[in-house]
């Protein structure tokens, strides 16, 4: 898993600014209130605990923010993500786990277009009791309802 800390920024931020005030690692650890053996792992890569990097960060005269990694972007579809799910799902065979996939497919892309209502119809109604028909009813409701209040993408 990777860090949620670039830690290899915080590692050499630290060794410079020891260079810079030639202080040992003792006396670096002394002044920034961080124990030596902590400030020793920090300095060969390891991520210290909250308290420690907060010690740090103070003592270098950063904000916290300035190690923290950009978020990834997803570049995978929800549709895509569901279908993967669907396809380990243990209970479901590998033909139900696409068709339910499809359904989904086919309704995400239905519902981020711009345009009118969705309109489903059970063609499967005797496997659907009124309380599921209702349930997902009320799904694709909200479903639709956020999408419309979201604002937009650049570009799709």
């Amino acid at each position: 898993m990777d860090e949620p800390v670039d830690i290899s920024a915080l590692q050499w931020l630290v060794q410079q600014r020891r260079a810079e005030r030639g202080l040992s690692l003792r006396a670096a650890a002394e002044e920034s209130d961080v124990p030596f053996n902590t400030l020793a792992r920090v300095e060969k890569g390891h991520l210290p605990d909250l308290a420690n990097f907060r010690r740090i960060v103070d003592w270098l005269g950063l904000p916290p923010e300035r190690f923290f990694e950009p978020p990834r972007i997803r570049t995978e579809s929800t549709p895509e993500v569901i279908a993967y799910h669907l396809s380990r799902d243990p209970n479901l065979s590998e033909a139900a786990a696409d068709r339910i996939a499809g359904l989904v497919r086919d309704l995400y892309a239905t519902m981020v277009s711009p345009g009118g209502e969705v309109q489903v119809h059970l063609r499967a109604a005797t496997t659907f009791t009124p309380e599921a028909a209702r349930m997902l009813g009320d799904l694709l409701e909200t479903m639709q309802t956020k999408l419309r209040s979201e604002p937009a993408p650049e570009n799709r």
